[in-house]
């Protein structure tokens, strides 16, 4: 094996004495060029160990239409919500989505990468699953495809990313219900299966001390996604605690927040602002049920339009960008505080 890298296609079509496009045909099709010219290759590659990168073998990415579009849990009306938008974004700019969901669960994910490589596609939209994603199944898969992570950041996976802003966002909610009440303690999982509940754990303790506050965190068992269950179980332990019961509680995301206003309900809470209620309780993503809760749910509201466009653009200039110059682009979208009458 030669020590020499070969870095794309054009260094290996020139140690191989090749034209690029020649090359490239072989790739496509190994039997469309003729038996010498495939033998060359065939050598070389025995020599120079080349491994091409699939997705990059047709000279013009505009030639496959398909995009592949992966989410973490389909049954979950944010992300229902959000990949709705990416799929009639891709269908203008030209491309045929493809939508799968993990369900949840690591291996599928995995498959389901495999089947997106197998498809060959322009491109993929993924919001990964987060703490129970295979890190390296992803990077190798992003090695491969054109891939724009939303939603979900692995943090040095991938060229690019699109997502909200968890500083912004939670800073100014957690400023607007210390200027408003009660300073908020942090209701998270306390093994959660986003990374974006990690950042705005960070957030909200970066927030406190800037005011001047004590944090307190409730952290609750349970993993994986039933977020309302979890939220339920974890409140009605919260408040059967009568005397280290909060006054305000920021949940780590609206699910989460629809779970413990069921266990208020059931506690018998008054949920909301003013001196007849027991406690105020916030969320984070304007959920699209966060406005049908009872009281309706104050929240921090993600772009889902912008989160959903920009992903979409810079992946079509992914792929409609010939060169092999990779560079990361990350885009944080700051969020918009959206006040009802839980808090």
């Amino acid at each position: 094996m030669s020590a020499q890298k070969i870095k794309n296609m054009e260094e290996f079509a020139a140690v191989s004495g090749l034209s690029r496009p020649t090359v490239s045909k072989y790739f496509n099709d190994p039997d469309s060029v003729r038996k010498t010219t495939r033998d060359r290759i065939e050598a070389a590659l025995d020599r120079y160990d080349y491994r091409p990168n699939i997705y990059a073998v047709n000279q013009n990415r505009r030639l496959t239409k398909n995009v592949g579009i992966l989410v973490p849990f389909l049954a979950d009306p944010f992300f229902a919500e959000i990949a709705r938008t990416i799929e009639t974004l891709c269908m203008e700019a030209g491309f045929r989505p493809i939508l799968l969901s993990s369900h949840g669960d690591r291996a599928l994910e995995n498959e389901n990468l495999d089947s997106l490589k197998a498809l060959k596609p322009a491109g993929v939209l993924m919001a990964p699953l987060g703490r129970a994603s295979d890190r390296g199944e992803i990077e190798r898969f992003c090695e491969d495809v054109p891939t724009v992570l939303f939603d979900s950041n692995t943090e040095g996976v991938g060229e690019d990313f699109i997502g909200s802003d968890n500083q912004q966002s939670v800073g100014m909610i957690v400023d607007y219900l210390n200027r408003t009440g009660e300073a908020p303690a942090f209701f998270e999982m306390a093994k959660p299966v986003n990374p974006n509940a990690n950042k705005r754990r960070a957030a909200y303790l970066a927030a406190m001390d800037r005011l001047g506050h004590n944090p307190e965190l409730f952290q609750i068992d349970g993993e994986g996604w039933s977020f309302e269950e979890i939220g339920f179980r974890g409140g009605m332990e919260l408040f059967s605690r009568r005397a280290t019961r909060p006054g305000t509680v920021l949940c780590s995301n609206d699910r989460l927040a629809i779970g413990l206003l069921s266990a208020a309900y059931e506690s018998g809470l008054s949920v909301g602002h003013g001196p007849s209620c027991d406690i105020r309780i916030a969320g984070h993503d304007d959920h699209p049920f966060s406005r049908f809760t009872c009281p309706s749910l104050t929240t921090v509201a993600q772009d889902y339009e912008a989160i959903a466009r920009k992903s979409v653009a810079r992946l079509v200039e992914r792929v409609e960008t010939e060169s092999d110059v990779r560079y990361r682009i990350e885009t944080l979208i700051p969020g918009k505080l959206v006040m009802r009458n839980s808090a």
